[in-house]
């Protein structure tokens, strides 16, 4: 058998359907993971080529909000306009390659370069250019404002997130999703990503800081194989056989489980998405959106984890709470929204010690790439296959470029 032939079952179980093949497949290098040179190549085209996370929606909640980020070594900038567009722009002004915003807070109408204060609306034009023909002189025969605006980043807004593509060439971001939004609205109703309500109290959001390269963060939100050993709390109440595994084609894979309880703790639960299929209360699903995004879906509530590349070894995990209406977010579920803040700080508090070994290892000539098991690796399989596939795809690109 070759490794183009079908799969060939081998067993069922509650994860699903085994494949023999997968343990022949290649997997990621060593250089892959700690090789700052390799990271910077892949952000410039595996990256750049599809949809990233970069911010939350509700990092720019208001019109003059803005909010900077340093993805991969690139500073950019992510604004609210004044007619409720989000946008991303090089966080750098035209004239001497200042940093225009140094922290998240409210511009106004107008961005000011803290050097020689040219300012920028928030549609990114050059609005101002004081003293540029000398003291008291704003303008000047030969230089066209229209001319040098802030250079845009290819951006839009899905499931209380903004997403960016770095070339500009990528699908629109709806057709992009698709795969994932038909799945998850058919459980959990049409508009439940229109509904999304983000939390922005104290229990709406935590940040890690992990020493990893990212995609070990993203392999090990992927399966459940491990949660009897790391997560012994989660697994006396969403036990590892009442998982399953999940692949979203082309985009995403992950693991669900059966077994979620609504009531967990609660006197008071929260409200269910309206549109949650009655028959799957119990369902909630975990998918890794490729490159850098990790989602949870239960029926009363969601979760959006950012993975912030800030080196080849270092990872920033930002974590956003959302969910079905303004009623759970006032002070009748406050109690229900800080227990889920505390049991989901305590999952992926126990992940930061696995990943870094990961990492650690990494740096063991005996070790590269290793192997995929027939059941429990499939969907970190599926990931490691889409990003070698989106390497090489890019490289033939490159290479049809230059003979052309």
């Amino acid at each position: 058998m070759t490794t183009s032939d079908p799969p060939t079952p081998i067993a069922i179980s509650p994860h699903g359907v085994a494949d023999p093949n997968i343990s022949r497949d290649p997997a990621l290098p060593n250089a892959a993971y700690v090789d700052a040179t390799e990271w910077q190549h892949e952000r410039d085209t595996v990256m750049a080529n599809t949809w990233a996370g970069l911010g939350f929606s509700a990092d720019i909640a208001s019109a003059g909000a803005v909010c900077p980020v340093n993805f991969m070594g690139l500073p950019l900038l992510m604004v609210r306009d004044q007619n409720g567009c989000a946008r991303v722009f090089h966080n750098v002004c035209r004239h001497r390659g200042m940093q225009l915003v140094a922290e998240a807070g409210e511009a106004g109408l107008m961005v000011r370069c803290p050097y020689h204060k040219w300012g920028y609306d928030l549609t990114g034009q050059l609005r101002v250019t004081p003293n540029v023909g000398g003291m008291g002189v704003h303008e000047i025969a030969g230089f066209n404002c229209a001319d040098h605006a802030l250079t845009a980043v290819r951006s839009e807004e899905a499931l209380g997130m903004v997403f960016i593509n770095l070339s500009g060439e990528a699908p629109p971001l709806d057709e992009h999703l698709a795969p994932l939004l038909q799945r998850w609205r058919a459980l959990a109703g049409e508009s439940f990503d229109r509904d999304l309500q983000a939390d922005t109290s104290e229990f709406g959001a935590m940040t890690l800081e992990v020493k990893c390269n990212f995609k070990l963060a993203v392999e090990n939100y992927c399966e459940s194989y491990h949660l009897p050993f790391v997560h012994p709390d989660l697994n006396t109440y969403s036990p590892l056989d009442a998982h399953y595994n999940l692949i979203v084609d082309p985009l995403a894979s992950g693991q669900g489980t059966r077994t979620y309880d609504l009531t967990r703790g609660a006197e008071d639960p929260l409200p269910a998405f309206a549109g949650w299929d009655g028959d799957r209360l119990k369902t909630a699903e975990y998918l890794s959106l490729y490159p850098n995004v990790l989602l949870g879906i239960q029926a009363d509530h969601f979760f959006a984890i950012l993975l912030i590349p800030e080196a080849h070894n270092l990872t920033r995990e930002r974590l956003q709470f959302m969910y079905a209406s303004d009623a759970a977010l006032t002070e009748q579920h406050r109690s229900r929204r800080q227990s889920l803040h505390e049991a989901w700080n305590l999952v992926f508090s126990e992940d930061v010690s696995v990943v870094e070994g990961m990492q650690q290892g990494r740096a063991s000539p005996a070790f590269d790439g290793g192997l995929f098991t027939p059941l429990m690796d499939v969907p970190t399989h599926h990931f490691h296959q889409w990003f070698i596939k989106a390497s090489l795809g890019q490289a033939a690109s490159l290479q049809q470029k230059q003979s052309s």
